[in-house]
């Protein structure tokens, strides 16, 4: 036991990194190690503690799937089409769609949304974010539009004495499920040709990489997502730069 010491420790990374352990697994390891050699230390079987001195891994930050702005342009006339017949479901998945590209929204806040978040006159809506923080997002004409058939002809209804008062509601009358807001997403964005298969958080990816694409500054794009941080922003320039590179790759005479 007295031959742990972060020389060893450093060592046993090594080894296991070298035979192809991914960066997750070895970060995890490496928080049980400093489990360990902090219960050592306490029992007295080591005379220091050299797990707070091993640093692990950097976990591999993989770029999220987006849609192309007229993919997702697709997608929403796709929900717009099976909205036509003003079915309830058809009309709330419509207006979920537009709403979560619109805004960048997470689903489950798209889901905890009570009428009296919207505000129409403005085209904003209220949304309460991780930590309770509350930002104010505009949204455009389209989403207006759909949010409008929603409350008008569909959320009616659906409405039962369960609804209270939340925005968008289930087919029995509650809340609406995140669940049913991903399936509504999957399966207008499965009907665009060439598209990833992703869900909100897909459409919550392509939202902010469509406003850096169309010269949004990276603040703004923080705010309107409610990132707690300017670094978890900044992934989605990585995304914006890798699309740029593959256009310059096929289109480039010299690429």
């Amino acid at each position: 036991m007295k031959a742990l010491d972060l020389v060893a420790l450093r060592e046993w990374l090594a080894a296991q990194y070298s035979g192809g352990l991914s960066k997750t697994t070895l970060a995890r390891r490496t928080a049980s190690v400093r489990t360990f050699t902090a219960w050592a230390l306490r029992e007295e079987l080591l005379a220091e503690d050299p797990g707070p001195r091993l640093s692990a891994p950097r976990k591999q930050r993989t770029l999220p799937s987006v849609l192309r702005a007229d993919q997702a342009g697709s997608a929403m006339e796709a929900s717009a089409a099976g909205a036509q017949q003003g079915d309830p479901a058809a009309l709330r998945d419509h207006a979920v769609l537009e709403l979560l590209y619109a805004t960048g929204m997470r689903v489950s806040e798209l889901c905890h949304l009570d009428l009296d978040h919207v505000d129409h006159d403005r085209r904003v809506v209220h949304v309460h974010g991780k930590g309770d923080r509350e930002r104010v997002v505009p949204f455009g004409i389209p989403a207006d539009r759909a949010l409008g058939r929603w409350l008008s002809r569909g959320r009616p209804a659906l409405a039962t004495s369960a609804s209270t008062s939340a925005l968008f509601l289930g087919v029995r009358g509650g809340r609406l499920d995140p669940r049913a807001a991903r399936r509504a997403v999957h399966d207008a964005v499965g009907t665009v040709a060439g598209a990833a298969d992703m869900g909100p958080h897909g459409l919550r990816h392509s939202a902010a990489t469509h406003l850096l694409e169309g010269g949004a500054d990276l603040r703004s794009v923080q705010e309107l997502l409610g990132h707690a941080t300017l670094s978890t922003t900044q992934l989605y320039t990585h995304v914006t730069v890798e699309r740029l590179k593959a256009i310059h790759d096929r289109t480039h005479p010299r690429s």
